[in-house]
């Protein structure tokens, strides 16, 4: 599946301040004895020539998964367009050929395992630049697919116009939508507050094959 597609970074989001779960990394609290990071990669790994985290602090907090970590330029914690600003120039300056990013929220632990060929499968059908996600009436804008060409109209956009909203800039260039039902489980469910995280251990108990 994935040689059919262009090279595709994965992006894993996890910069945020996670407030409404009183702090730390949502990515590794854990679901099934399993931290949710290592539940976004084993299905986000066969979809991407190759996967970065997006984190800011110290790093070796992630050391145990391999991963590259790559902070945010933009200071204060200027939200998940800073990350993937960060990712975009993180593809550039490797020179592999990389022309997009697929990014994905690290508090997701059912993401589909065929996200990135529908993301591309989308913006080729609409004949637009970029992709997001949709499950049910909820649109992900996070959960996108954006060409790494983009990246210094981005940096304008956060640097030069304080822009943070994602649908805002997205819809400047025109985006597409995949969509993916949310029964009989929403693939975009997130962990945000403590009992969400109780609510996916019985999804993760309830559908072991998601």
């Amino acid at each position: 599946m994935r040689s059919e597609l262009p090279p595709t970074l994965g992006l894993v989001l996890a910069g945020g301040l996670a407030r409404r779960m009183g702090g730390g990394d949502k990515s590794l609290l854990t679901i099934g004895g399993k931290p949710i990071l290592e539940r976004v990669l084993e299905r986000l790994s066969p979809q991407c020539v190759e996967i970065i985290l997006n984190a800011n602090g110290d790093p070796n907090r992630f050391a145990g998964f391999g991963l590259a970590v790559v902070a945010d330029e933009i200071p204060d914690f200027a939200g998940p367009l800073a990350g993937i600003l960060a990712g975009l120039d993180w593809a550039a300056a490797r020179g592999r050929g990389i022309e997009w990013v697929a990014s994905v929220p690290g508090d997701c632990p059912f993401l589909p395992k065929d996200l990135v060929r529908r993301l591309h499968a989308a913006r080729l059908e609409a004949g637009q630049p970029l992709a997001c996600a949709r499950s049910g009436e909820w649109r992900h804008p996070v959960v996108g697919l954006w060409p790494v060409d983009q990246r210094e109209d981005l940096r304008r956009a956060l640097t030069q116009e304080g822009l943070h909203k994602i649908e805002i800039w997205t819809a400047r260039h025109g985006v597409a939508i995949a969509e993916w039902p949310e029964r009989p489980v929403d693939p975009f469910f997130n962990v945000n507050r403590p009992e969400d995280l109780a609510e996916a251990e019985h999804i993760a108990v309830q559908h072991p094959g998601i």
